[in-house]
């Protein structure tokens, strides 16, 4: 396990114009469900597509066609649930919410309020090396997802994409646990590693794959204690939530420029009002969309068309059976098995791509020295030309080559380098890369022991400053190098030195 302080919540004190405040802030995360088909239908999910060709009958909300759900869907919530720590219902159920909208063909939408399938759990989220908060989860449903109106392709009529209707979703409802703006990135970009971790949601926020809506209020401190002693939430004040939105970097600007907008009112002696509001990332600000709605205002009620969902305890041992390592315990490995840093750890266990190309290097040699390799010279490089680790010209077979010819004395970290710029654009084998192009180290101590015999020989003044000074003795190295054309072993020279110098 990780070596972790966990503390408290920890407010951000914004200072108002007249006195000081703290931020209160709730995430609930709309995680599109992995998964080819959707929740009630066999349509596909494919991102893309052209508009209305991912559409069944059931996802049109066509007469008599009723829903049947997607046993994948419901394994993929559980395992998200089990990767959150968290409790995992057997008895679940579907009810409608019941809305206008015109991308949503059957007048509501079918979720999951009353009854949902993974009750409380956890996220730990790491603020910086080894302090950490947790994030308390009070459920995950699942629901369907509803279609995409356009409004910007005429400008008299709105036009209306259907594909996404019906996709997966899972809802994961926070506690007001996160206190400001850097921690609700924190939270949204871990629970997307381990849901990446999991294989249950892509991510991918960009093509709306991950959504959050952020509910910040804003209350003087103090009480946000009185709300812990109390569970009551009306001293955390009024919220409002900030819908839809797809950038950790977004999330944090709207979450600053609500707070003071709300500071702003109370400081000028009035109310915030609960309501939805948007962010607009142009002007840097939050906008009214609508009222807040409640519960009952979407007169949620049992889906007729669904029976309660039961699931056994076996399957979801099953299931708990066969989960992947997650990004806590990769990390805590890591740590352990090739000695690495928190900071090196965390960077090589961000996502599986990078820990397994970091394993595979690693593997039977030294880890901090692979990790170096890794970290410094390749994610550099590909950070430099903008490619990804699925695009690296140097794969880990090569990169691990490399290294075998450092430990193996063939080549120095200086040969080593311009050795993986040559793999880079030119691929091919590190050690027959290096034998052809001459780049292997001169380890004849023959040979190496007449160059320096013969620069001692030259050298009269700077051997005397040399045994006045040992540390002196390095022009001596480096001379040597230089006649070899960096060939030469360099401890080998160093010994050679040292034994000739007599220091």
């Amino acid at each position: 396990m990780l070596d972790l302080t966990y503390e408290a919540p920890k407010p951000k004190v914004i200072h108002g114009a007249k006195e000081d405040w703290e931020l209160v802030i709730g995430m609930e995360i709309h995680a599109q469900v992995a998964s080819k088909a959707k929740l009630f239908s066999g349509a596909s999910t494919e991102f893309g597509a052209e508009p209305n060709s991912n559409v069944a009958f059931v996802d049109a909300a066509m007469p008599g066609m009723l829903p049947v759900i997607n046993d994948f869907c419901v394994a993929q919530a559980v395992r998200t649930g089990l990767g959150l720590k968290a409790q995992i219902n057997l008895v679940s159920a579907f009810d409608r919410k019941n809305y206008f909208y015109p991308d949503l063909p059957q007048g509501y939408q079918i979720s999951q309020l009353y009854h949902p399938i993974v009750g409380e759990g956890e996220v730990l989220v790491e603020l910086s090396p080894g302090i950490a908060r947790l994030v308390r989860i009070e459920r995950i449903h699942l629901e369907q997802d509803a279609g995409k109106s356009i409004h910007d392709l005429d400008p008299t009529m709105s036009f209306v994409d259907l594909n996404r209707t019906g996709v997966a979703l899972m809802e994961i409802v926070s506690r007001p646990d996160i206190r400001g703006p850097e921690e609700a990135a924190a939270y949204v970009s871990k629970l997307r590693q381990i849901m990446r971790y999991l294989g249950t949601c892509d991510g991918n926020m960009q093509n709306g794959s991950l959504r959050a809506d952020v509910n910040v209020s804003v209350c003087r401190p103090g009480a946000y204690e009185r709300y812990q002693a109390t569970q009551d939430f009306s001293h955390l004040g009024t919220r409002c939530e900030i819908k839809n939105m797809n950038s950790l970097r977004f999330i944090q600007a709207a979450i600053d420029y609500e707070a003071r907008r709300q500071i702003a009112i109370l400081e000028d002696g009035g109310k915030v009002v609960q309501e939805t509001r948007l962010y607009d990332p142009d002007k840097g600000e939050t906008r009214s969309m609508r009222s807040k709605e409640e519960a009952h205002d979407y007169r949620y009620f049992p889906c007729p068309d669904l029976l309660p969902l039961e699931i056994e305890q076996a399957w979801v041992d099953d299931i708990h059976a066969h989960m992947p390592e997650l990004p806590d315990a990769k990390k805590a490995r890591f740590m352990a098995d090739f000695g690495l840093t928190d900071y090196d750890a965390n960077v090589l266990t961000a996502d599986l791509d990078s820990a397994a190309f970091f394993e595979a290097v690693a593997k039977g040699r030294d880890g901090k020295q692979a990790a170096n390799w890794v970290i410094n010279e390749l994610f550099g490089r590909l950070n430099k030309e903008g490619k990804t680790i699925a695009d690296t010209p140097v794969s880990a077979p090569r990169l691990g080559g490399v290294l075998d010819l450092i430990a193996q004395g063939e080549i120095s970290g200086k040969m080593a380098k311009d050795l993986f710029e040559i793999l880079w654009t030119e691929r091919g084998d590190p050690a027959e890369v290096a034998a052809a192009r001459g780049m292997k180290q001169v380890t004849d101590t023959g040979a190496i022991e007449k160059a320096v015999d013969d620069l001692i020989a030259a050298n009269p003044d700077q051997v005397a400053k040399a045994r006045v000074n040992a540390k002196l003795a390095g022009w001596f190295t480096g001379q040597v190098l230089k006649a070899t054309g960096g060939k030469a072993n360099p401890a080998v020279v160093n010994e050679l030195v040292a034994k000739k110098l007599g220091i």
